[in-house]
């Protein structure tokens, strides 16, 4: 995936204008082009009421004031306030055309870039840290948000009254024009130097931010054991350390964009000045009027107005170009795992194994192989157990059977047909898994055990499934019951609790295979004997695969698979193994202490 960070993770920055990326965002705008159309139709307009103020200033002085006319000044100065008017309704009416059309782009960014990633494979989220997408999608999408609202639109509309503050200046006197236009050649030195000097400076802001951020997330995070260790004196010495490493990047920053408004507002004033001596001594000479000079300086003010401000615009423009290739080199990155095309029957009809992997190679990383030609397979309502050490593929197996990784080589197939013929949405219906860490959503219960129902669902079917986990007790006791609003990850009700709904979850869901994957880890005895209960009644008439590192949770199972070095080392029924005195039987004597009988 094309990346705007370089091999140390750090943010680069490329040019603030890229007619590639421009041309992908006006694609991305181009919906709302309506919106567009009227903020750029306003752009003149606004330039012309600019333009027009200067003017009638000189028409007040030298035809009115000059002379006397008391009445017509007043009605110079009437159209000069009604200019002002207008001048105040389009500028507010052209930002709020600019904020409404970032916004709309912003939520069509957001929310095509969350569709992307829910599509992405469990790949894509090993590789990248949740931090890096977050930014993605809230920060960057910003950023490009701000090119909207001050950055391209606001470049155009400086281009377009600078062109015309030249065109009025020329025709109203090419020589004091030419006298002020002789200052653009030290105004476009001073704006370069500065520009590349303040461009180094702000990456160095970047990577401080980065860092600090970094920094304040793993604290956090870690919260807890800082705690638990007294670490508390130490982390706030270092986050001293980082947050000014950070405040000094960024004064940095700020002293070249101060230096580059300094320079510009320097030489506007020089250019002023020259504009007063030579403008003096046509007035002397009678080649130039009084008013006109005004009007020039008036015309001065407003040519130099945008190029003060070009520090802050070629930052927005340099951010937006720089987040605009991060998002699209996202919205570029296609899902490695997709439905076939065209696509297959949504629900095949089950013929032989319910699930088999024949010859199965995988690996997360390069050749390090976690599954080595493994092969097994689970016959229509049998009950399967899958041991082993840690780090064997027990997990990685359940997770090839809902394409949540796809094998290297061999074929996983389910009901007969091999995974990658299935569509991925009636595949995942068709296995479900329940994992060691179940993930509940800030929500109410109720809503987490209906998650993954296609339509509505009885509340005598959700109340059946709570009853049946073993979760009806805690349920009943909780102020709302099934309406109690869950916590971010369910971080309101324990973990065994948070079991038992995902056990309830899955009985709503039913899917006709079932992995279970160590489902009574880390619970208490009482929970444990819940969960096995809920388990019991779970697994009951339906194809199953549990994976279990607690033999005693298993040992009823119809067949029990050992997984050893990426292959199937034993198999058979539990009191079978036991007799063997093989790898299962060791197992069971280090678990257990005691000799298998």
């Amino acid at each position: 995936m094309p990346d705007a960070f370089d091999a140390d993770g750090h943010e680069r920055l490329g040019s603030a204008f890229d007619r590639r990326l421009v041309a992908r965002l006006w694609r991305a705008a181009r919906s709302h082009h309506r919106l567009i159309a009227g903020s750029v139709l306003l752009f003149p307009l606004i330039a012309a009421a600019e333009l027009a103020q200067p003017w009638l200033l000189k028409v007040a002085i030298d035809d009115h004031i000059l002379r006397g006319d008391w009445r017509g000044l007043t009605r110079v100065a009437g159209l000069y306030l009604l200019v002002l008017a207008v001048l105040y309704v389009l500028r507010s009416l052209e930002a709020y055309l600019l904020h409404l059309t970032g916004q709309r782009v912003t939520h069509d960014l957001r929310e095509g870039l969350f569709a992307h990633l829910l599509a992405l494979e469990a790949r894509f989220f090993d590789r990248n840290p949740v931090g890096r997408l977050m930014t993605r999608v809230l920060n960057d999408v910003e950023a490009v948000s701000e090119a909207f609202t001050s950055g391209l639109f606001a470049v155009v509309a400086d281009v377009i009254t600078l062109a015309g503050v030249v065109a009025v200046m020329l025709w109203l006197d090419w020589h004091l024009a030419l006298v002020t236009f002789s200052i653009v050649p030290l105004l476009a030195g001073a704006a370069g130097y500065f520009r590349l000097r303040a461009r180094d400076a702000y990456r160095e802001v970047r990577q401080r931010l980065a860092r600090l951020n970094g920094f304040l997330q793993e604290s956090l995070q870690g919260m807890a054991v800082i705690q638990l260790f007294a670490r508390e004196r130490h982390e706030a010495q270092a986050f001293r350390r980082v947050n000014a490493d950070y405040r000094r990047a960024l004064f940095g920053s700020t002293v070249y964009e101060a230096s580059l408004y300094a320079s510009v507002e320097a030489l506007g004033s020089i250019a002023l000045a020259l504009l007063l001596w030579y403008g003096g001594g046509e007035i002397v000479a009678g080649a130039l009027s009084f008013g006109a000079l005004v009007a020039f300086i008036q015309y001065t003010n407003r040519f130099f107005l945008p190029i003060r401000d070009l520090g802050a615009k070629y930052t927005v423009m340099q951010s937006a170009m720089a987040s605009s290739e991060r998002i699209f080199g996202l919205l570029d990155r296609a899902p490695a795992i997709v439905s076939p095309e065209p696509p297959a029957v949504p629900a095949p009809r089950a013929t032989g194994a319910a699930v088999e992997l024949r010859d199965v190679w995988f690996a997360y990383e390069g050749e390090a192989w976690v599954l080595r030609d493994c092969s097994f397979a689970v016959a229509p309502g049998e009950r399967v157990a899958l041991v082993g050490a840690t780090g064997e593929g027990k997990t990685t197996c359940a997770r090839l059977l809902n394409r949540s990784y796809d094998a290297r080589r061999g074929r996983v197939s389910v009901a007969g047909l091999d995974v990658r013929a299935w569509d991925l949405p009636a595949l995942r219906r068709h296995v479900g898994i329940v994992f060691q860490d179940s993930v509940l959503f800030a929500g109410t219960i109720g809503d987490n055990l209906r998650l993954g129902a296609d339509g509505a669902v009885a509340p005598a079917a959700v109340a059946r499934a709570v009853a049946t986990a073993r979760a009806a007790g805690f349920v009943a006791a909780l102020p709302h019951g099934l309406d109690e609003r869950l916590t971010e990850r369910g971080g309101n009700v324990s973990h065994g609790q948070r079991q038992l709904l995902a056990i309830a979850r899955a009985l709503v869901y039913n899917p006709a295979v079932l992995v279970l994957d160590e489902a009574t880890s880390s619970v208490d005895p009482e929970s444990e004997a819940l969960v096995r209960q809920a388990m019991a009644e779970l697994l009951a008439g339906r194809t199953s695969i549990t994976i279990a590192h607690r033999l005693s949770t298993i040992h009823t199972a119809d067949r029990i698979l050992v997984l050893h070095r990426g292959r199937i080392h034993e198999e058979g029924p539990h009191a079978e193994l036991l007799r063997r005195g093989g790898l299962y039987a060791r197992f069971y004597e280090l678990q257990t202490g005691a000799a298998p009988a």
